[in-house]
């Protein structure tokens, strides 16, 4: 009699494992997918221009320009920054490490609303206080020319 009551136990203890709706599951979160167009073209900020190309199989050709303008006694002067190399994109967002840059070094290429949000670890061989960190806004959307082309 315990046996067969273990048992029935055992068996509706299954039941209610296996029967859990499929809705109570967490639902899979929709990921945003930019295009080409979206992403092609010339991106200014007050502190720097990012050129963008995609190249297809998720890779971009990135491009960046950086300056740091401050005041001397002698009148203005810049610190300057460049990097270029392949961004890979997923979604919205692609991960780009310039040329030439420390291992430890990225840049962050976020495609939101029309602009581009850039994050930026590590000095990635720019100037002194030459950041690519900062909201880019599209300022053309023909195909971008690079340096050594």
């Amino acid at each position: 009699m315990l046996r067969n009551c273990l048992l029935i136990l055992a068996l509706f203890s299954f039941y209610l494992v296996i029967a859990q709706p499929v809705a109570a599951q967490k639902p899979a979160t929709k990921q945003t997918i930019v295009t080409a167009a979206q992403v092609n073209g010339t991106w200014e900020s007050k502190t720097g221009t990012f050129k963008i190309l995609a190249l297809g199989n998720q890779q971009l050709k990135v491009e960046f320009q950086g300056f740091y303008e401050y005041k001397t006694e002698y009148g203005p002067m810049a610190n300057i920054g460049e990097g270029r190399g392949i961004a890979f994109i997923e979604g919205d967002t692609a991960i780009f490490q310039p040329e030439d840059a420390d291992e430890n070094d990225q840049i962050t290429l976020k495609f939101t609303k029309g602009k581009l949000i850039v994050t930026q670890e590590g000095t990635c061989g720019f100037g002194l206080n030459v950041t690519a960190a900062g909201t880019y806004r599209k300022a053309s959307r023909q195909k971008p020319s690079f340096q050594n082309e």
